[in-house]
C-alpha cells in the first residue's frame, strides 16, 4: 500500500510526499536527515491528509497532481 500524505509545516506551509510507511515518514521528516530538505527547515511538521493506493504508479501521479496542479486555495479544501 502507498499513501500520499500532506504535511503542515510550522510556518504554514504545505508538503505533499508519498511513502509506504506514513508513521516512520513523518517521524524522519520531524527528527531526521531522511525528512526532506524543504521540511528539515520548516519543523515541526503535521499530518494533516492522506490518501491509500495500491501501487508506486498511481501515488505518484495522484501526488504530482497535488503538488503541481492545485494551488494552495485547492490544498486547504482537500484537506477540509
Amino acid at each position: 500500500m502507498y499513501y500520499v500524505y500532506i504535511l503542515k509545516c510550522a510556518d504554514d506551509t504545505l508538503y505533499t510526499g508519498i511513502t509506504t510507511e506514513l508513521e516512520r515518514r513523518v517521524e524522519e521528516h520531524n527528527s531526521s536527515e531522511k525528512g526532506a530538505k524543504y521540511t528539515r527547515v520548516r519543523r515541526p511538521v503535521t499530518l494533516v491528509y492522506t490518501e491509500e493506493y495500491p501501487d508506486r504508479s498511481t501515488a505518484s501521479k495522484r501526488e504530482y497532481e497535488i503538488k503541481k496542479k492545485m494551488n494552495r486555495v485547492e490544498k486547504l479544501a482537500l484537506i477540509g
